[in-house]
């Protein structure tokens, strides 16, 4: 089966219908970067197609998880840490194409992996919490300068405002660390009947080939993606 990491913190309902997909691995730390995101998978990995890239100060089980399973990666360069933007040197997007993520804050070993890739910079340096890349260089973001900077190369973007998206000790959290994509599947923490543009955003997931999951009923939730390895 497939390794699915998780923020430990997501609903618990949410982890029982998650685990019918794959082991999963409960993302937890302690005194690495501040509460709300210390457990959010997107903080420590990064996926640039085939390469995964771990942050060096993630706790050696985790590390040790990822071996147990078979999968290779690449260490990176910089730690994580406490504050932004040391917390959001790994959250980048990539694509078959693209690299997206404030360039000036990326791990330099992401950088060097990437090299092949055209970048995109943008001012959100927590990119893939308000981002997701699904097939075809199609996005749906709750970011509007991201939004933007897509638009400007010609990319298909869906605006998906971040109200109502819980991420505790926050006014709301962000669309993409709600999500996780596994082949044509795409993966919520909640249900869209609970997100207040749900239909339309549906409706659009749909037409571009993908099946939403709900994870389970209730509000949606930022748990820092759902990572399927």
């Amino acid at each position: 089966m497939s390794l699915i990491i998780i923020d430990k913190k997501i609903p618990e309902e949410a982890k029982i219908k998650l685990s019918g997909y794959g082991d999963l691995l409960e993302l937890e730390t302690i005194g690495i970067t501040y509460d709300a995101i210390s457990g959010h998978p997107d903080i420590f990995f990064s996926v640039l197609n085939n390469d995964l890239i771990v942050a060096p100060n993630l706790p050696q089980k985790f590390r040790e998880a990822l071996k147990k399973h078979g999968i290779s990666y690449h260490l990176g360069e910089q730690t994580v840490g406490k504050k932004y933007p040391e917390s959001s040197i790994y959250n980048i997007v990539s694509t078959s194409q693209f690299l997206i993520h404030n360039l000036k804050h990326t791990d330099l070993a992401v950088k060097d992996l990437a090299m092949g890739l055209d970048q995109i910079h943008v001012e959100q340096a927590y990119t893939r919490c308000n981002l997701i890349a699904l097939k075809n260089e199609r996005f749906i973001t709750s970011d509007k300068g991201i939004e933007k900077a897509l638009k400007k190369h010609s990319l298909e973007v869906f605006y998906a405002n971040p109200d109502g998206i819980i991420l505790p000790g926050f006014k709301n959290g962000f669309i993409g660390g709600c999500t996780g994509i596994s082949g044509n599947q795409l993966f919520l923490i909640g249900s869209l009947h609970h997100y207040s543009l749900g239909d339309k955003l549906r409706k659009q997931i749909n037409a571009w080939g993908y099946e939403v999951v709900e994870l389970y009923n209730g509000p949606v939730f930022d748990g820092g993606s759902v990572l399927f390895l």
